[in-house]
């Protein structure tokens, strides 16, 4: 048996890792300013998590939902202090998709309706009713497709009036991202999200943000949407949170009323899983992580702009997207072959996404922007038909 081959793959083997660096056999070190997608929110093998997680390791890794759990409601509580939520209730997962999954089905449940309102260039996941309101049609297999669902522009407020206004007392949810990652780093904006939720509470339409990439901490606040001044029903949130483990979870406003079976899982929540991502929080309150990402994103996004070739820098804090001239694949091989940087990829194929650690060095920031001018004055000075891609 064998892997079933559904990632394209880097031609890169890492065998370790620490902070913002991937090392491969031969010693190989390897600038990460991707970090697996937005996971790694505290740094390759920081200290304090890899001791957090072999001490609980060496107790009590696992056991489900049926016994008592204070390391869930110890990291609840840190989850509502850093996050700004301490009213909220938290019902932990393992993934962002099944973070999605459970808001909807919580939001179905609580209004007895079952229609979506989801968004252009959104991406909520994989798993069904998740990949349903995903703006990624080769993705949505058939049995996927029976959701319904109503997917207006982003950003359109013209739109998003006229979509309440048709269907708004049929609309169980309405979810959005934070920032929308996957399709290239695309911001809400203030006034949209303001408008969205205005019109969801008239119409007793549960607002979800999904944070799954854009929350712990990546724009510089615990949270993307809280740069609009808002507060949805039902928060997901993954990746970052777990810093490499899977961890994932779902703050839910007080006005949901809990009962026994309404939601469940296995594996979510379970003593490693939970020891983990407090590390995490810990480390984000104790070396304020959300300050020097904001700091740092608003110089390191100045420098970028100010690069010939470069067409737009947008996003927040750490969670950063940089569209070029050309489409931007042998940017990134180039910078991996050369360089042994790695950056990420988009939906937008000219843009290229930098979702590095978020106590990422000054010094590492200005290394990837040196790296880039030159790459980008070299890719100016040679014909396009002779760019190895």
């Amino acid at each position: 048996m064998k892997p079933f081959p559904v990632y394209p793959l880097f031609d890169l083997t890492p065998v370790s890792a620490e902070g913002s660096y991937l090392y491969d056999a031969a010693g190989n070190a390897f600038l990460d300013l991707y970090g697996g997608h937005a996971v790694i929110s505290i740094g390759h093998s920081h200290p304090h998590f890899v001791r957090r997680v072999r001490e609980q390791l060496e107790h009590i890794a696992f056991y489900s939902n049926s016994v008592q759990m204070p390391l869930q409601e110890q990291l609840a509580e840190r989850l509502g202090t850093l996050s700004g939520y301490p009213d909220y209730s938290w019902f932990m997962v393992s993934t962002g998709a099944e973070a999605n999954e459970n808001a909807l089905k919580l939001a179905s449940f609580a209004s007895g309706r079952k229609q979506v309102l989801c968004f252009t260039g959104g991406w909520h996941g994989r798993t069904s009713a998740a990949v349903s309101v995903t703006d990624d049609a080769p993705i949505v297999a058939p049995i996927n497709a029976q959701h319904a669902i109503t997917r207006a522009p982003l950003n359109d407020l013209e739109a998003l009036r006229a979509a309440f206004a048709q269907s708004g007392s049929q609309f169980a949810a309405a979810i959005v991202e934070g920032i929308q990652g996957v399709a290239g780093v695309i911001e809400p904006t203030p006034a949209f999200l303001q408008e969205l939720r205005r019109l969801c509470t008239e119409h007793g339409v549960a607002l979800i943000l999904d944070e799954v990439q854009s929350g712990a901490g990546r724009t510089g606040r615990y949270f993307a949407h809280q740069w609009a001044g808002i507060r949805p029903d039902l928060i997901t949130l993954a990746k970052g949170i777990g810093n490499g483990f899977p961890v994932a979870g779902l703050m839910i406003a007080p006005h949901f009323e809990a009962r026994h079976g309404l939601l469940g899982t296995t594996f979510g929540g379970a003593h490693l899983a939970a020891a983990a991502a407090l590390a995490v929080a810990e480390v984000m309150a104790q070396d304020d992580l959300m300050a020097h990402a904001a700091r740092l994103g608003e110089q390191w996004m100045a420098a970028l702009r100010a690069l010939p070739g470069v067409v737009e820098v947008r996003g927040r804090g750490l969670m950063i997207g940089v569209q070029l001239e050309g489409p931007v694949a042998p940017l990134r091989n180039r910078m991996l072959a050369a360089h042994r940087v790695l950056i990420g990829s988009a939906g937008q194929k000219h843009t290229f996404r930098l979702l590095p650690a978020l106590n990422l060095s000054a010094n590492d920031a200005e290394r990837f922007t040196d790296l880039l001018k030159t790459e980008l004055s070299r890719a100016a000075s040679v014909p396009a038909a002779s760019v190895v891609a």
